[in-house]
């Protein structure tokens, strides 16, 4: 990403509700697919500024990788674990985790082969561990948001189920997620293009936005933990489990 998209990152990570709504997502999805680990050992694989790894570690022993020198910056200062290193080539020996992340990294024009970065993943995961991976959906979403953070491509189900698939992992979740909100922002898209505006999603809404759009993924949270999944959304999340 460009570098000032990592200040407003960090400035958001922690209460805005998209970033708080995905965390609970993907915290539902964990907590149960870890069941009976005790004490797992988790990588967030392109961490970012470092918020996920403070929310991992309410499962675990967390720590995070990313290539970008102000996103370890953002983690030293968070005071959370992390080392500089590329996705398509982590530095950890085989079979070193219960549980990795990936949480909006594969779609960026830095990952050239995201296969490549899938089986990284996969490499370092102990038998019977899991991947946890979300991206951008659909390209029929693409906007400047995109363009601002240096996207390459927005994904379908399909395409990630393959990824998964394609580094030996069997699947037991996949789901679009942001899917509640999926008018809005299909409409908001629209038209961002017919406007050609530019520039990042990443701020704050109204503080009564904030509370409904957070308590819309809030409960899709609970909804996946239930076994729902959503046919269409602006986000995918799959998660793969690592054969014994």
């Amino acid at each position: 990403m460009k570098p000032a998209e990592y200040r407003r990152m960090f400035e958001a990570e922690e209460r805005q509700w998209w970033y708080a709504g995905q965390r609970r997502i993907a915290l539902a999805l964990l907590r149960e697919a870890l069941r009976g680990v005790e004490a797992p050992r988790l990588l967030d694989a392109g961490c970012g500024t470092g918020y996920n790894l403070v929310a991992l570690a309410q499962l675990g022993r967390a720590c995070g990788v990313d290539l970008a020198p102000p996103a370890i910056a953002g983690c030293r200062e968070r005071a959370v674990t992390a080392v500089r290193g590329s996705v398509l080539r982590l530095p950890f020996a085989d079979a070193s985790f219960d549980g990795v992340t990936s949480f909006d990294v594969l779609y960026h024009a830095w990952v050239g082969d995201d296969r490549a970065a899938v089986a990284e993943m996969a490499r370092v995961l102990r038998p019977g561990g899991v991947v946890l991976v979300r991206v951008p959906a659909l390209q029929a979403l693409w906007g400047a948001h995109d363009a601002e953070v240096l996207s390459r491509h927005r994904y379908t189900r399909a395409e990630l189920l393959a990824l998964l698939e394609s580094a030996g992992l069997r699947t037991e979740t996949a789901s679009y997620c942001n899917a509640l909100l999926f008018p809005l922002l299909f409409a908001r898209r629209s038209l961002d293009r017919l406007l050609s505006r530019e520039g990042s999603d990443v701020g704050f809404l109204p503080a009564p936005l904030e509370w409904l759009f957070r308590h819309a993924l809030f409960a899709e949270a609970a909804l996946l933990h239930r076994g729902l999944r959503f046919p269409i959304g602006a986000s995918v999340l799959a998660l793969g489990r690592k054969p014994a």
